[in-house]
């Protein structure tokens, strides 16, 4: 065998390795819930929770209000079990559609923003795999009702749970090119209320 062909040997080894331990990770955090705490006692995330999932974070962490991304979907059992859940405890259920593979508007991403602040706390968030739009709204959630600084903000939007946003390869990017359209809007903005002697946090 040549070196050559060693070495590609090698590199498809590695990258098969790569990318089954990725595979093994995504599959992790699927049987997990994708569960995270973003900032304690005030915002959390998930992939779609099951009924007893639900119950478990509402109780665990006194979730007062569900945030759907997925849409209204009435008839379906996931959706059907998830609103009846948050009806037996007594807390508030939102929908607020979004698709995973399209680019938000800044201005729908301000009326999201808008709804989570107003939303009484803590609240949770979910779209199906807990990777994309719970990615950006957490995204949104942090710089801009937190109030923290980008990058915090930016982390929310990694493979650490699940998302992988590549251009001309994943989909999913689409939340990646909403959240720069988002920042450079919102820069745009503070410059020039700065130049009207005004500030922005």
């Amino acid at each position: 065998m040549t070196v050559f062909r060693k070495v590609v040997l090698a590199a498809f080894g590695a990258i098969g390795i790569l990318g089954g331990s990725c595979a093994a990770y995504a599959g992790f955090l699927q049987v997990t819930g994708n569960f995270h705490s973003v900032i304690d006692g005030q915002f959390y995330r998930s992939a779609q929770p099951t009924s007893e999932e639900l119950a478990s974070y509402i109780q665990a962490h006194g979730i007062k209000t569900v945030i759907n991304l997925r849409g209204t979907h009435p008839g379906t059992a996931w959706y059907d079990d998830e609103v009846s859940t948050a009806r037996g405890f007594g807390i508030t259920h939102i929908d607020f559609g979004m698709s995973a593979t399209k680019i938000i508007s800044p201005e729908k991403a301000e009326r999201l923003v808008e709804l989570m602040a107003s939303a009484p706390k803590p609240i949770l968030i979910h779209c199906l795999s807990g990777s994309d739009r719970s990615g950006l709204a957490a995204a949104l959630y942090v710089r801009k009702i937190a109030g923290l600084d980008e990058a915090r903000a930016e982390g929310q939007l990694s493979f650490y749970y699940g998302h992988v946003g590549i251009p001309l390869v994943s989909a999913a990017y689409a939340m990646d090119r909403s959240w720069q359209d988002i920042e450079a809007q919102h820069k745009n903005q503070a410059q020039a209320e700065l130049v009207n002697g005004a500030t922005w946090r």
